[in-house]
């Protein structure tokens, strides 16, 4: 389980990070594309990614909580 949630946090950490650095500049690919799919979040990508990023960082935090069997 743990394993899980540091995997899920990285991909979320990943993805709002690359998508804010990409809203911001332009200069960066979008490596996931989770905003595509949603059409209502479309007019907000910078918020969105801002909390994809946290709640990524959140997810693996909470990782911690579980231990290794």
């Amino acid at each position: 389980m743990k394993k899980i949630l540091e995997v899920a946090g990285f991909v979320l950490f990943v993805s709002g990070g690359s998508g804010l650095i990409h809203e911001v500049t332009g200069w960066m690919p979008k490596f996931f594309g989770f905003l595509q799919l949603l059409p209502f979040l479309r007019g907000h990508a910078i918020y969105t990614n801002i909390v994809l990023a946290v709640a990524g960082i959140a997810v693996m935090a909470s990782a911690d909580r579980f231990r290794r069997v």
